[in-house]
C-alpha cells in the first residue's frame, strides 16, 4: 500500500466494500475526523478576468468558469446553462443574459466564502 491515496483511490476501494465494511470505514474515516485539527481551507480571490466589451454568452461562461475556478457546484453550472439555453433558443438579450451569470457566480463565490468563514469583504 502506498504511503498516500488518492481520492478516486479510496472511492474505488469504498466501492468493493460489501455493507458492513463500508459501514465500518465510515465510522473509522468520523473517528479521524473527529480527533484531527480542523483544516481551514482558504479560498483563493476569484482570477482577475475584465469582461471584454463584446462577448458572446458562451465566452462569458468560458472566462467566469475560469475567473470563479473554485465554484465546482454542478448547481450554478446547471443555471449557468440555462441561462445560455434562454439566449440561444429564447433569444433573450446577450448583455442581460451575462450579467446575470456574473451575479450567479459572484453569488456562489461568496457563499464559498461565508460556508468556509472568510471575510466575504
Amino acid at each position: 500500500m502506498s504511503a498516500s491515496k488518492s481520492s478516486q483511490d479510496l472511492i474505488d476501494l469504498y466501492a468493493a466494500m460489501d455493507d458492513e465494511r463500508k459501514r465500518s470505514l465510515s465510522d473509522y474515516a468520523d473517528f479521524l475526523y473527529a480527533q484531527a485539527d480542523p483544516i481551514n481551507k482558504v479560498i483563493p480571490l476569484p482570477d482577475d478576468s475584465p469582461r471584454p466589451d463584446k462577448e458572446t454568452v458562451v465566452g462569458a461562461v468560458k472566462r467566469l468558469k475560469a475567473k470563479y475556478h473554485m465554484i465546482e457546484s454542478m448547481k450554478v453550472l446547471s443555471r449557468a446553462s440555462e441561462l445560455m439555453t434562454d439566449n440561444m433558443v429564447k433569444g433573450r438579450d446577450v448583455a442581460e443574459v451575462i450579467d446575470e451569470m456574473e451575479i450567479l457566480f459572484a453569488g456562489a463565490y461568496k457563499k464559498i466564502l461565508l460556508d468556509s468563514g472568510q471575510d466575504t469583504e
